[in-house]
């Protein structure tokens, strides 16, 4: 979820899908086949440096070029493809914020001792037989009852790469179980925008969506737990013995003290009572800087010339503490505001290219032809599934993976006699849930930023996210709890 917006903020009602009948269906695929096949190769074969370390936001950028292209040769004008390009710009400036106070505030709770200290006592209490089933569990419950996957990611999903990196997982494993039980969340929570977004384009109410959406989304969690719980007796860890010399490093480097966590609780707490994110954070930046003064009055005077500019300098660029143990060094360290701009301008690319594509009327039209093809139940539930993560991948937004099936197809079930509850459940199962699977939409481009832990990293153990798709198509296909309006 793109907890940036509240719901008020997302303006369905004014939400509009560009059609362009000039436009056919292949001449709409063309900047979406040319942008799979550059990606591809630039992954594949060139490592990801075809163009030096901003590769994938110039080949989103040639996308759009290519998309304007084709709008040329089929009477858009150039004006719109502006205005659309600018509507999407608009409407990731507060995600962009978000990321920024994110890499403030991991460079805060370093230098304040905050991380250290989840690490420090989350090393005791979390062993490595139960840490990865565990961390879905915490990460579910924080995202319930916060309704927002990205500041579970934030705050306990930072703490948690921290723990198990510490304890050898590898960082793609811990990554995949705090995005598991984030989405979960995120999912199932009643404050989520996506949650209350999915049920208002279906045409059914909140609570009736998420009741019917417990039917596929328990299941995929349970196997999810079962997936981790086995992946955690098959890993080999560092051991309880070199865990003593852990400990010991950071208590000799930092004060700690369960004060410390008074910082990420006074951001959950805020959350909790829907204050804004960008204030929590805020909040949660400033806060960290003032006990980085009382606490680590050391580790300040170690950093910079005086306490101020190492304050500054955390929240701005990069900060790095130095133990006397290898294995720290790495993870005490933080990029700041500067170590996100990299994600920011993945984002900011990606809506070009979302943008033009929806001006030329490409999104508009690919759903149509998916929808054309949709002559059975099955085929119904299967076309939303597609057209939710084409839409994912294309428009680079989970809001229009929502909104634009779930105005496309709504009609469809309802002559299928199907109840919307149907509709909203796959536009959750299959939007929200694997936008974070695709590393230039708006939620992978944070997640892989904030957890730092590439998507490549992570998607094979974001079990929860890739799996939801395939439940619901078994529902379909064994037409299991599928709700009629009339019986046919």
């Amino acid at each position: 979820m793109q907890d940036d917006k509240n719901l008020s903020e997302i303006d369905i009602e004014d939400q509009t899908i560009i059609d362009n009948k000039e436009l056919s269906i292949w001449e709409a695929l063309i900047p979406v086949i040319l942008l799979m096949m550059m990606l591809a190769y630039n992954i594949f074969y060139a490592d990801g440096e075809v163009f030096g370390e901003y590769s994938n936001q110039f080949i989103l950028l040639i996308g759009g070029g290519i998309a304007a292209i084709v709008g040329f040769f089929n009477k858009v004008q150039v004006s719109l493809m502006l205005k659309e390009v600018w509507e999407n710009l608009r409407s990731v400036f507060v995600p962009i914020m978000i990321l920024f106070l994110v890499g403030a505030l991991a460079g805060t709770w370093l230098i304040s001792g905050v991380i250290p200290a989840m690490v420090y006592y989350g090393l005791q209490v979390l062993s490595p037989a139960i840490f990865l089933p565990a961390s879905v569990i915490i990460c579910a419950v924080i995202s319930i009852a916060t309704g927002s996957s990205w500041t579970t990611s934030a705050t306990v999903g930072i703490a948690l790469i921290g723990i198990g990196s510490a304890l050898g997982i590898p960082t793609g494993m811990i990554a995949g179980a705090v995005i598991s039980g984030a989405y979960f969340g995120d999912k199932m929570s009643p404050l989520s925008d996506t949650t209350n977004l999915a049920p208002a384009m279906a045409g059914t109410d909140l609570f009736t969506h998420i009741r019917y959406m417990s039917f596929t989304t328990v299941p995929t969690v349970i196997i999810t737990l079962i997936a981790f719980s086995i992946l955690s007796m098959t890993i080999n860890t560092t051991g309880s013995a070199d865990l003593s010399g852990l400990l010991t490093s950071i208590d000799k480097t930092f004060h700690i003290s369960p004060v410390l966590f008074a910082v990420p609780l006074m951001v959950i707490v805020l959350i909790l009572f829907k204050t804004k994110p960008l204030i929590a954070l805020g909040i949660g930046v400033l806060l960290a800087a003032v006990f980085a003064y009382i606490f680590q009055p050391d580790i300040l005077d170690g950093l910079a010339s005086n306490k101020l500019n190492a304050i500054v300098n955390a929240i701005l660029t990069d900060s790095q503490i130095v133990t006397d143990n290898s294995k720290l060094n790495d993870l005490f360290s933080a990029g700041g505001m500067k170590g996100m701009i990299w994600t920011i301008l993945l984002i900011c690319c990606a809506m070009v290219f979302g943008g033009i594509m929806d001006a030329i009327g490409s999104l508009s039209r690919i759903t149509k032809a998916l929808l054309s093809v949709a002559t059975t139940v099955f085929g119904l539930f299967a076309s939303t599934v597609i057209s939710c993560l084409g839409l994912n991948t294309i428009a680079s937004d989970q809001y229009l993976a929502i909104v634009i099936p779930g105005k496309m197809f709504k009609k469809a079930y309802e002559d299928k006699g199907l109840a919307p509850e149907n509709l909203s459940r796959t536009l959750e199962d299959s939007g929200t849930v694997t936008s974070v699977l695709i590393p230039w939409n708006t939620c992978g481009a944070y997640q892989s930023g904030v957890l730092g832990v590439g998507v490549s990293e992570y998607f094979v153990y974001a079990i929860f996210n890739w799996l939801s798709p395939f439940t619901t198509l078994f529902f379909a296909a064994l037409q299991i709890k599928i709700r009629q309006i009339t019986t046919k």
